[in-house]
């Protein structure tokens, strides 16, 4: 700090005599002579009154000029003078805290390099400043900080800027695309913050630059919850992955064996700044229709029929709708104004036992073994080919049992197209879905036989054009093949 601030050591000490009048004031002090009366009547000579007024005087001046002026010093930066102070040391420790200051903003040790030098005189007392005005100087004096608008966002510094408009400006033409004239707030999802403080010169950047950043998305990696019909091949290709990709992020799942609920890892695009917004509408559109329920015996459990179609009525909303991004993720109705009044549908519901051969709507396993093929396009025979089911592997004469309840429609030897599927059941469920279940080495029963899920139909075989003991199953759905995976548990 020594070779910083040049302070006067010798000036302003009260020391030897004859520096002291050069760098101090100091006050006469004053003994009034002593003046006697003989008698209290006596007149008094006009000596002893021009004495009395004089020593008076002096006294009074005294104490009206101890109370207006005090020792100070003019403080000079680089020979411009700035103001007086009552103490250098506090301009001392002014210094210091400007460059501990600075040091911390630019992550290293920093030293001023003005030149600061004190004149001492003496001033009136309302002519001395504060000393954090000389602070104030001496930071905006270091060129590598510099007061600017600071961009946070969710608690990182993202840059600077010396234009606090064109920040703001900036700011608001990335939530702009998602405002329209019904919007009644926006705002980030993420805490974005803008400040103004002192920060180094190089945390300086282009406002196109950050805005590029708060724009950009990144890969994170997110859980999936697998739904029923989802396949692996489906989920991958929704979220812009290859099967290699996905398998790579959720190694020792079996691709051909997904459960619903199931939690994958995908790489997901996830915008860096994200944008939620409340639009406050009003629209018409249907009121939707009450449905009673009516219980009928002649009807089996789980099937119903409709007595009585609903009927939607009309109205007008009005309400707050919120925004993640342009997408709707809640609709809170404010009011409803209704101008045609729904009609209620009348549903008969079954409540006659369902016989054990009826389908249940829901598919068991026929087997449990190793997948040796998956639905979908293969290399097999020395020539490409799509294949129609699952290929499920296990020991001659396994048993295969019904994925559901139904009527046999078929039990016998493939001929013609179905040569290949050597000995294969074929079941009807009645409800649209049927299920075939080929290469078997012995059947279970016949055709025009009703069987109940789960029931054994069949022996695992190699019969028609088969590689090794499995079971074919397949399935369609009102007569075209589907992917089996979309029915199994």
């Amino acid at each position: 700090m020594d070779e910083i601030l040049r302070y006067p050591h010798t000036a302003p000490a009260p020391a030897p005599a004859k520096t002291r009048e050069a760098h101090s004031w100091h006050l006469p002090s004053l003994r009034l002579p002593q003046i006697r009366f003989s008698h209290a009547t006596q007149r008094r000579s006009p000596l002893d009154v021009a004495i009395f007024l004089t020593v008076a005087l002096s006294v009074t001046a005294a104490g009206i000029s101890s109370h207006l002026y005090c020792p100070a010093y003019q403080v000079s930066v680089d020979g411009v003078d700035l103001g007086l102070v009552s103490d250098y040391h506090d301009v001392e420790r002014a210094v210091e805290r400007v460059e501990a200051r600075a040091g911390s903003i630019l992550g290293r040790e920093y030293t001023l390099e003005q030149d600061v030098d004190f004149r001492f005189q003496l001033a009136q007392r309302d002519a001395l400043m504060p000393v954090s005005g000389i602070e104030t100087y001496l930071f905006d004096q270091i060129g590598e900080v510099m007061k600017t608008s600071v961009l946070t966002v969710n608690g990182k510094m993202l840059g600077a800027a010396d234009n606090d408009a064109a920040l703001t400006a900036m700011l608001d033409s990335i939530k702009a695309p998602f405002v329209t004239e019904n919007t009644v707030s926006a705002e980030f999802v993420e805490p974005v913050v803008v400040t103004r403080e002192y920060t180094a010169t190089s945390a300086l950047r282009e406002i196109s630059d950050m805005r590029s950043v708060l724009t950009s998305n990144s890969l994170e990696r997110v859980d999936y919850f697998v739904k029923a019909g989802d396949t692996f091949s489906a989920i991958a290709n929704n979220y812009g992955m290859t099967i290699a990709q996905l398998q790579e992020l959720n190694p020792g799942v079996d691709i051909n064996n997904l459960w619903v609920d199931q939690v994958l890892t995908i790489s997901q695009a996830v915008p860096y700044l994200s944008v939620r917004t409340v639009d406050n509408v009003t629209y018409d559109g249907p009121v939707a229709f009450a449905v009673e329920e009516v219980p009928d015996d002649s009807i089996y459990q789980g099937f119903s029929k409709v007595l009585v179609p609903g009927v939607e009525g009309w109205a007008t909303y009005n309400a707050d709708v919120s925004y993640l991004n342009g997408a709707e993720q809640e609709r809170i109705i404010n009011s409803t104004q209704v101008h045609a009044e729904p009609i209620t549908q009348v549903v008969a519901v079954g409540t006659k036992p369902r016989p054990k051969t009826m389908a249940t709507g829901q598919f068991q396993w026929p087997l449990y073994g190793r997948i040796n093929s998956t639905y979908g396009s293969r290399y097999i025979f020395g020539s490409y080919s799509f294949h129609t089911g699952l290929d499920i592997a296990g020991s001659y004469g396994a048993a295969i049992t019904a994925a559901d309840g139904g009527r046999v429609t078929f039990s016998g030897t493939g001929t013609g197209s179905y040569w290949s599927y050597g000995n294969y059941v074929v079941i009807d469920h009645e409800n649209g879905l049927q299920t075939i279940y080929a290469h078997c080495s012995s059947l279970k029963v016949k055709t025009g036989d009703r069987v109940y899920k789960g029931q054994v139909i069949a022996g695992v075989g190699a019969t028609g054009r088969a590689t090794g003991n499995h079971c074919h199953f397949q399935v369609k759905l009102n007569g075209t093949t589907v992917n089996p995976y979309n029915y199994l548990p």
